[in-house]
């Protein structure tokens, strides 16, 4: 499976733009979005370029490219305006022999686990910092960090799945850390 991952949009338009020039430049036949698209939640700043409706009109216009899952910050207004599906709460993918749990993170996560078994995969966005931790019986929790709003002085960035390799990158292209699990 070859799959780019990003998650945390939160409707700002240029990094929208350039997380979806980074998709066109890795080839990738699908993305999959872990969550809070369009908009920025109490918690946050307005990201620069907050631009909601030209987010959809992007996305929109990709919208056999992606799939989602629901993020804290998506709701079914949101639907309304997106011609793709963005309310599933998880996705379980399968890839290099692991199941992959799928989630934007505001409801499983390392302290709220889903029904994992040994060796699955635990991916999701929510926390706007990358993560690549073991945990469990050969467990792993993995996260893309934020494109738009990251923390913690990481960069907005993406994550590219190859098979059982996982490859972490920044918006221009730049790799910053990689896995095999």
């Amino acid at each position: 499976m070859k799959l780019m991952i990003a998650s945390d949009i939160h409707g700002a338009a240029g990094y929208c733009r350039d997380l979806l020039t980074a998709h066109d430049r890795e080839n990738r036949p699908r993305l999959l979005l872990l969550g809070d698209i369009l908009y920025h939640g109490p918690r946050n700043d307005l990201p620069p370029a907050y631009a909601p409706k030209e987010v959809l009109a992007m996305l929109n216009a990709r919208k056999t490219e992606l799939f989602c899952v629901r993020g804290n910050c998506d709701g079914e207004v949101d639907q309304m305006v997106l011609e793709f599906p963005i309310l599933a709460d998880y996705a379980l993918l399968e890839s290099g022999g692991r199941l992959i749990y799928a989630t934007h993170g505001h409801h499983y996560n390392t302290a709220h686990l889903p029904p994992l078994q040994p060796g699955d995969i635990l991916l999701h966005g929510h926390t706007h910092v990358p993560a690549w931790q073991p945990f469990g019986m050969d467990n792993y929790y993995l996260n893309p960090g934020s494109v738009s709003i990251p923390k913690e002085n990481t960069p907005h960035g993406y994550l590219l799945l190859d098979g059982s390799a996982f490859t972490w990158k920044h918006l221009d292209g730049t790799v910053y850390h990689t896995l095999t699990v």
